[in-house]
């Protein structure tokens, strides 16, 4: 047994408690941090070896700092659209000005003047992936930095056509089809690569009836100009005895120059009785600038124009590990992946585990304030015994000190 050993036993017990106050005032500190995850302190005794049953060496006690990561924080609603929330397991990828890759489950982001970069409060840039004109996700994505899409000018070119309508039965068969020797025609306005308007007219041309296929139309399309000229290769649709199409009814038209290839779709077309009506329409627009963007949560990013309609542009992917409470904090709220937290596995909102967005939504700070207030009255008191715990085993060497004297 020895007095001085008790001494180191009670300055253990102080810092014990130091670093528990530490962790309790950087919890109260961020207590309203977006995304923030509690910091808790545990213990465990070290036990010094003893000598007999009769002598007994005082140990010490050791602190291990973990945090709740994997504990969520209360959603909060907000108004702005760039406010982004995860329901469930993952977290944002993100960057910093170096380049370095975090995760982090801080959504407030907003524009950056500069860049147009999405940025959340502590100057990280969110990544994802950027979409192909249309909406599909390309065969090798890459990584690349969200834009928030305001104020560009940005052409949308046509790419599906959609014909609906009745094609009369029993019309005339008409040999060869053309801009000129027509069934019936309808004009579709589309838009080329740079937002100009191209119109063309779709030709539908009865063909004669065999003993073995009748209801047959060819569908053509033409440029409408002074001299017409049939566009890509005219197509056949069957009609069947309901007046439905059977069989193919959307097809791939080629483009040229700066005319983008569309898909004809026919789905909705009839063979009925009365008169023939067909008509058309094609997505895209003229230019137009965008005013801002959407989160769908699915992770989605769209694009929102000025004339209402909107485009998917990028999509937001989820990371996770095995161990999330393992993940190594970093300043600015966020995490690294480390050999204990398990390898950063990348993937999209409701898949393999994955949670899900909320846009105009926060997570806040999973830290309880009372619990921690408690944690501070209770590591007070504990830091005062320990300290009583130096000051009687000091007095005890003082006592043994004097007798010499």
């Amino acid at each position: 047994m020895s007095l001085t050993g008790v001494l180191r036993t009670g300055v253990s017990g102080m810092n014990a408690q130091t670093n528990r106050i530490s962790t309790v005032a950087e919890n109260i500190q961020n207590a309203s941090t977006t995304g923030y995850k509690r910091t808790a302190t545990e213990f465990s005794s070290l036990l010094l070896e003893s000598s007999g049953t009769g002598n007994y060496n005082s140990g010490a006690v050791e602190t291990t700092v973990r945090r709740s990561i994997n504990e969520e924080g209360p959603t909060s609603f907000t108004t702005s659209e760039t406010d982004l929330a995860i329901q469930g397991n993952g977290f944002f990828l993100v960057r910093d000005a170096g380049g370095g890759q975090f995760l982090t489950r801080a959504g407030n982001f907003v524009k950056d003047g500069t860049t147009g970069d999405l940025v959340n409060a502590a100057g990280f840039t969110l990544q994802g992936y950027k979409l192909n004109p249309d909406g599909t996700l390309p065969a090798n994505p890459a990584l690349t930095d969200i834009k928030s899409g305001t104020n560009q000018l940005m052409a949308r070119p046509s790419s599906t056509m959609t014909l609906q309508g009745n094609l009369k039965q029993g019309s005339t068969t008409v040999g060869t089809p053309s801009a000129t020797a027509f069934t019936t025609k309808t004009p579709v306005t589309t838009y080329d690569n740079l937002g100009n308007k191209v119109t063309y007219d779709v030709v539908f041309s009865k063909v004669a009836d065999t003993a073995s296929e009748t209801n047959k139309w060819s569908v053509a399309l033409y440029t409408q100009d002074a001299s017409p000229a049939p566009v890509g290769t005219a197509q056949t649709i069957t009609f069947g005895p309901t007046g439905q199409i059977t069989g193919t009814s959307t097809f791939s038209v080629t483009g040229s120059g700066n005319r983008p290839d569309l898909k004809l779709d026919l789905s909705a077309m009839t063979q009925l009785a009365p008169d023939s009506s067909p008509k058309g329409v094609a997505d895209g627009s003229a230019p137009t600038s965008s005013t801002g963007v959407a989160f769908g949560d699915d992770g989605t990013v769209y694009t929102i124009y000025a004339d209402g309609t909107r485009a998917a542009t990028y999509k937001v992917p989820l990371a996770d590990v095995s161990s999330p409470d393992q993940l190594q904090p970093r300043a600015g709220n966020v995490f690294e992946a480390t050999r204990d937290s398990g390898n950063l596995e990348v993937g999209f909102a409701k898949q393999n585990g994955l949670g899900t967005f909320k846009a105009k939504a926060l997570e806040q700070s999973n830290v309880d304030v009372a619990t921690e207030l408690t944690s501070m009255i209770e590591s007070q008191s504990v830091y005062t015994a320990n300290s009583k715990v130096f000051m009687t085993g000091n007095e005890m060497l003082e006592t043994l000190m004097n007798l010499k004297r």
